[in-house]
């Protein structure tokens, strides 16, 4: 699918969400990295018109229900230089990770085949074929050569369901980021064996409103 660009106005109007959206979450960014998070929502919209990639319609609302909250993490990754982030749907959070951590590498897993078209052809624009891969399997199908330093997901409603289905691609000492919405108490009461909770950190992301945070869960 061609993407022409976007009007001037309109990838302005993103911008001055955007940027300020950096500052507050103390993010420092290079022009580059910046035009790639534009263009990034500028395929994700065109493509989300055929295949229905995201419920969110809006350019403007996917700068910070998509793009912040993706970086919205950063600070909390600590060393990791390997990543897979599990069931990314359009490629969230994995695809802004990718732009904005360039040393950091990212695999982008999901079952379902239009999507993972969409993140490989977004990987291929963007420029981001270095430090991003796409694949298309099922979680629990998928054994990697080596577990990652890190697991992260948007899309587990349960945090157990996560940690049961992907916990074998997190390596001993790892951790899985488990990105949510209010507090999950009880999700939390149901950690399986071999994990644990090491933090819970309420997140403030931009132009985004409710709660969210960010379980850190450690594999023992």
């Amino acid at each position: 699918m061609n993407v022409s660009p976007a009007p001037q106005s309109d990838a302005q109007n993103l911008r001055e969400i955007l940027l300020p959206g950096l500052s507050a979450l103390a993010l420092r960014l290079d022009d580059s990295q910046c035009e790639r998070l534009l263009q990034y929502i500028e395929l994700l919209a065109k493509w989300n018109k055929v295949y229905n990639l995201t419920a969110v319609r809006e350019p403007s609302r996917m700068v910070g229900q998509h793009i912040l909250d993706s970086l919205s993490v950063i600070s909390s990754l600590g060393n990791c230089k390997t990543i897979v982030d599990v069931g990314t749907g359009a490629g969230l959070p994995g695809i802004p990770l990718a732009i904005a951590v360039p040393a950091l590498q990212v695999t982008l897993l999901d079952t379902v085949s239009k999507k993972t078209a969409f993140v490989r052809h977004a990987i291929g624009e963007l420029s981001l074929g270095a430090n991003a891969v796409a694949i298309n399997a099922r979680v629990e199908d998928y054994h990697p050569a080596q577990p990652f330093d890190a697991v992260i997901s948007r899309a587990f409603a349960d945090i157990k369901d996560f940690v049961d289905g992907a916990g074998h691609l997190c390596k001993v000492g790892g951790r899985m980021f488990a990105m949510k919405g209010v507090y999950p108490h009880d999700e939390i009461a149901r950690m399986p064996g071999g994990f644990s909770v090491e933090s819970v950190v309420a997140l403030t992301v931009p132009a985004v409103s409710g709660q969210r945070h960010l379980v850190v869960i450690r594999k023992t």
